[in-house]
């Protein structure tokens, strides 16, 4: 029993340090990626521009003679029919020019009158030489310089009504009113807009065309989509195309009609977007993240997997860049079905393992379906 105790302890040594020894080191921890496949789909690609609805139609009022307001029968949103009074001025003064024109005619007319009766009377003793041809001819040219002082007071006074009646603003046409830029009490300008009256019958979208979309723009179909209605999208035509960039901002004004005659609240934003026909050559569109660069140039992390092994490897794979959709590129190069990793890409080394949990789940789900 003594001589069996220290072989049963080394014995127990023993197992102990084999048992050790045979335990397998800890599996690899592989990086998680997201992926998205490419796919070369020939379709249209989409711009999207924000702009607001506006009437076709809008006029700018204003008086034709300046004066103090002290009528104003309108406000914003109010609609108004052709003729209803908008707003009238102080009518004191050209009340008063008025009557001045009037009796500047009347002895203007009687000045004429005499005139016409002096020569009248020379006519008459003309026939016995007792008036000489030079006061014939000074008779004439009065009566002829007063009837034609008499005709000029005429028109002033039609002059002196119509500014008159210039006192009273009446809208020009049926419609609502978009702005009012004046008070009772405000002095305004001959010729000074006052008042924005637009017609409702023919609403626009318009938006603004950067410089470098306009060839494309022309030739594209669109639909727009009023920001309080996101759900009711209808298609609209372009009615009318600025030849001209604004100075500011160096884009090209843009207005399209809808393709069928609908109500749009005047004042609305709108979301316009635009169908532009595919290039020649197919693109995939892929994730903005997803873009890296290998030597100065545009590359994608690819992952490559044996059978349908929820990892795999990744490498660097050159792409060209066809243009840019949101937030998406269209990119060309890599073989259809590839995947491409759309985020940590900055993570990424070549020959890198990494697991794809999207993968592994679409694995797990077809097993359990069986």
């Amino acid at each position: 029993m003594k001589t069996s105790r220290p072989a049963a302890l080394l014995a127990v040594s023993f197992a102990a340090i084999l048992s050790g020894c045979s335990q397998e080191p800890p599996p690899e921890r592989l990086r998680a990626v997201r992926t998205v496949q490419v796919r070369y789909d020939k379709t249209e690609e989409r711009d999207r521009h924000f702009g607001s609805v506006q009437a076709r139609y809008e006029v700018d009022q204003a008086f034709r003679v300046g004066g103090n307001v002290v009528v104003r029968k309108v406000d914003v949103g109010q609609k108004v029919r052709q003729g209803d009074i908008v707003a009238m001025l102080d009518a004191t003064d050209y009340k008063l020019s008025v009557q001045a024109a009037q009796q500047q005619l009347v002895a203007a007319e009687a000045q004429a009158r005499q005139a016409q009766s002096d020569r009248q009377r020379l006519d008459a003793l003309k026939s016995d030489g007792s008036v000489s041809p030079s006061d014939e001819e000074k008779a004439q040219s009065n009566a002829q310089t007063t009837r034609a002082v008499a005709e000029a007071d005429a028109r002033k006074l039609e002059l002196a009504r119509n500014r008159l009646e210039y006192t009273t603003l009446r809208a020009s046409q049926d419609g609502v009113v978009t702005a009012v830029k004046f008070e009772v009490g405000q002095v305004v300008a001959e010729g000074q807009p006052i008042v924005s009256i637009a017609k409702e019958v023919e609403p626009e979208i318009v938006v603004n065309v950067p410089e470098d979309q306009l060839v494309a723009f022309k030739a594209s179909r669109y639909r727009a989509t009023l920001t309080s209605a996101p759900d009711q999208s209808f298609d609209v035509v372009l009615r009318e195309l600025s030849p001209q960039a604004a100075a500011v901002t160096r884009t090209f004004r843009a207005r399209l009609r809808p393709a069928t005659p609908r109500p749009l609240p005047l004042g609305a934003s709108a979301r316009l977007e635009v169908d532009r026909p595919a290039s020649e050559a197919p693109a995939a569109a892929i994730p903005a993240a997803a873009i890296t660069q290998d030597q100065g140039r545009p590359a994608v992390w690819v992952v490559r997997r044996q059978g349908s092994d929820p990892f795999g490897t990744v490498n660097l794979l050159g792409v060209s860049v066809h243009g840019y959709r949101n937030d998406q590129v269209l990119v060309s190069g890599p073989p259809a079905g590839e995947l491409v990793v759309t985020a940590g890409v900055q993570k990424m080394a070549p020959g890198l393992r990494v697991a794809m949990p999207a993968v592994a789940m679409n694995v797990e789900t077809k097993q359990s379906s069986r």
